[in-house]
């Protein structure tokens, strides 16, 4: 009779020890038995095999699993407007030796009007344009060791990824990011069916600027809201802010421009880079950059926490911008062009020499054209329900260790008086 009961009796030992230990509501001591409890009132056969199989329950494998299975308090719990709470959890990693295994090289004509000749996967290569490094670094870079005559266009790449985001936690670590008089780099996301779908520019500068300007490009109906809390400055050009992210007629978009003079150009490079995020929910599209003496620990640890940032730079909300409505679908680029739209036109103000397509032709104006990369990785927002922080849920773990302790005593009796 006693090997008959001795099983579900293990049973029940695991779980009258899960109650105690995990339910304050019915926590008493850690033990089964203690001085106060009265064991005359079990049968001998019960109490005999209780003390043998807690000892052997507690050592084994199924009961050292239940307890290490226990939730713990996280760090990193973030938690949205309407108060659900989520974690930032890893998706995708770019670097190192694998980091252009997921990408395309686009070698068509600059549809920004670049003086640059985009050149395909095998070419870059061969040229050395692109190329990992012994320790990991990831390098993309213009060609600066050919001098060219007037006209002709530099040799350069522009690569996108193979995946589609739709929402994220983009965390780009670099040590250095493209500069220079005629250079025009940006780090971004868009949908192939531009403007519709939406275009997010998280790095781009053109020149020697010191400032990294954020924008947005989307179809109509999106704009920036005035009363946002972000730490740059809107973007102006002929007198007016650039708050209107409706490229269907004028390419401009809606932008922020960063306040730091560490966020672009010689001196985010001179002290070692940094880290650049965008953040993009249904909430928000924002971006932070974090030079690197400054990255916040949650990044390097691999548990991001945006809430615990301050201000980003720049964000555009959802108080006047659908997000879900104008950003989907989209592929991450990394470009590094010359002169084109932006940088034709700005190129005498920013104070360079001579002009931008004269500049286009000594290899030595090129020699800062280069990115610099750790790694890109990918977080994605996943809700926790019945998060475990402090005393939670202690009644329903009392009532289910109730409901086993019950069912297992009737199976015990039953097993006695057959």
């Amino acid at each position: 009779m006693q090997h008959l009961i001795s099983l579900p009796i293990s049973l029940l030992v695991v779980f009258l020890e899960i109650a105690l230990l995990e339910c304050p509501l019915v926590h008493a001591s850690p033990s089964i038995f203690d001085s106060t409890t009265n064991t005359n009132t079990l049968p001998k056969p019960i109490l005999d095999t209780f003390y043998e199989n807690e000892r052997k329950v507690e050592s084994s494998w199924f009961f050292g699993a239940l307890k290490s299975n226990r939730p713990e308090k996280r760090s990193n719990l973030n938690t949205d407007r309407n108060g659900s709470t989520f974690l930032w959890l890893p998706q995708d990693e770019y670097s190192g030796k694998t980091f252009f295994d997921q990408w395309d090289y686009f070698s068509d004509t600059d549809p920004t009007h670049g003086h640059v000749n985009y050149v395909n996967k095998s070419t870059a290569e061969s040229k050395g344009l692109v190329s990992v490094t012994d320790d990991g670094k990831v390098i993309m870079k213009a060609d600066h060791t050919t001098s060219l005559p007037k006209g002709v266009f530099r040799d350069s790449v522009r690569i996108s990824s193979q995946k589609l985001y739709t929402t994220g936690l983009f965390i780009l670590d670099l040590n250095t990011a493209p500069w220079g008089c005629a250079v025009w780099p940006a780090f971004w996301t868009v949908n192939r069916d531009w403007p519709w779908g939406g275009e997010i520019d998280i790095i781009e500068g053109v020149h020697d600027n010191e400032h990294n300007q954020v924008a947005w490009h989307t179809s109509g109906g999106c704009t920036l809201d005035y009363n946002a809390e972000y730490s740059g400055t809107l973007t102006t050009s002929d007198g007016r802010n650039h708050t209107d992210c409706d490229s269907r007629f004028d390419h401009t978009g809606c932008g922020i421009t960063e306040w730091s003079r560490a966020s672009f150009g010689p001196y985010f490079d001179a002290q070692g880079g940094g880290v650049f995020v965008m953040k993009w929910d249904e909430e928000s599209i924002a971006v932070w950059s974090f030079y690197r003496a400054a990255i916040p620990k949650d990044i390097t640890q691999g548990t991001p926490n945006p809430g615990s940032w301050g201000k980003p730079s720049a964000v555009l909300e959802s108080s006047q911008c659908d997000i879900s409505q104008h950003f989907n679908y989209h592929t991450i680029v990394f470009d590094i062009t010359f002169c084109g739209d932006l940088g034709t036109g700005s190129y005498e103000l920013a104070g360079c020499p001579g002009t931008c397509e004269e500049r286009i032709m000594d290899p030595a104006n090129f020699v800062n054209a280069t990115w610099s990369i750790n790694s890109l990785k990918v977080y994605q927002k996943q809700l926790v329900l019945g998060t475990v922080v402090g005393n939670t849920s202690n009644s329903v773990r009392a009532a289910v260790a109730s409901w086993w302790i019950g069912g297992l005593m009737l199976y015990i009796a039953f097993m006695m008086w057959a």
